[in-house]
């Protein structure tokens, strides 16, 4: 395995599932789309390593997606490749959380759709939540470096505080599960991206970067002076009444931590650079209800 040190961007984006009932100052699905892949193909053209996690995702974007990000590599040899599937039969209906990668940068070894209830292996919702909720778990080796990444992405409930709660939980014994797996002893690092419907003070984001978790909020390893953008990643479309918040993340580890949760003792990346991206321009049109989270980071 190459000691260098590899360059990885993860981009993490709640793209607001398509709707045939449209919230004021939100424009649909067919006027998105360009905007969304505009950013993702702009946000990923230099860096070969990087991986796309998106949330809300129904199965006509997932395939509008796929077909502009492989618009120049053409469907015989197509440039991006994904694994996750619909959180509502294990299929295609429902959202879903896409892992979206380049399959000539990254092999996939394994996946698995894991959903946040008291029954994770079929289609169920937990707890109080209002909603199916997943986490797609992928093990991807570098080519090149053949250096290892465990990567989860995933949406948490927006309504159940102890479904998120638990959520964390499952999660967390996941990446424990991981690491203890014979995957473990090559894993090179670990990300969890997504929504979690937590601001900071609250239980999913407390819990995942809690000191006896292995993760760490990657924002707080950038000097909030050299960080790029907004503050809040949710920002509705202009009319709900509400304030913008921070719920959507870029997680790193593993790591030891010392009594202050965020300050890590070792860690195997060494963050390069923190992003929101705006969700609206000149034009007025949101591309979504939430802004792109974009993270870069080296892998020792």
């Amino acid at each position: 395995m190459s000691t260098l040190a590899l360059p990885v961007r993860v981009l993490t984006h709640n793209i607001r599932y398509a709707t045939s009932s449209p919230f004021k100052g939100e424009k649909p699905w067919a006027q998105r789309k360009q905007l969304l892949l505009n950013e993702l193909l702009y946000s990923t053209r230099y860096n070969q390593e990087s991986f796309i996690c998106l949330q809300e995702v129904l199965h006509v974007q997932l395939v509008d997606i796929l077909s502009g990000l492989n618009k120049e590599s053409g469907s015989n040899s197509p440039e991006w490749a994904y694994i996750g599937v619909g959180r509502d039969d294990g299929k295609d209906a429902g959202e879903y959380c896409p892992i979206i990668y380049r399959p000539a940068v990254w092999k996939l070894l394994h996946w698995e759709t894991v959903w946040l209830s008291e029954t994770p292996t079929v289609p169920s919702k937990g707890w109080d939540a209002a909603s199916i909720r997943i986490v797609t778990i992928g093990v991807f080796k570098h080519h090149a470096s053949q250096k290892t990444i465990l990567a989860l992405n995933t949406h948490l409930d927006d309504q159940g505080s102890k479904s998120r709660a638990e959520a964390a939980r499952i999660i967390l014994n996941k990446i424990d599960e991981y690491y203890t797996s014979p995957y473990g002893d090559t894993l090179s690092g670990v990300f969890l991206s997504g929504d979690f419907n937590s601001e900071e003070s609250q239980e999913a984001y407390t819990a995942l970067t809690a000191d006896t978790s292995p993760l760490v909020d990657s924002q707080g390893l950038i000097e909030p002076a050299e960080r790029c953008g907004n503050e809040h990643t949710f920002t509705g479309f202009g009319y709900e009444g509400i304030p913008p918040t921070r719920i959507d993340y870029v997680l790193l580890g593993p790591t030891n931590k010392t009594e202050n949760a965020q300050q890590a003792t070792f860690l195997p990346w060494t963050p390069k650079g923190y992003a929101v991206l705006p969700n609206r321009f000149d034009d007025g049109v949101y591309n979504s209800d939430h802004r792109a989270v974009v993270v870069d980071a080296t892998l020792s």
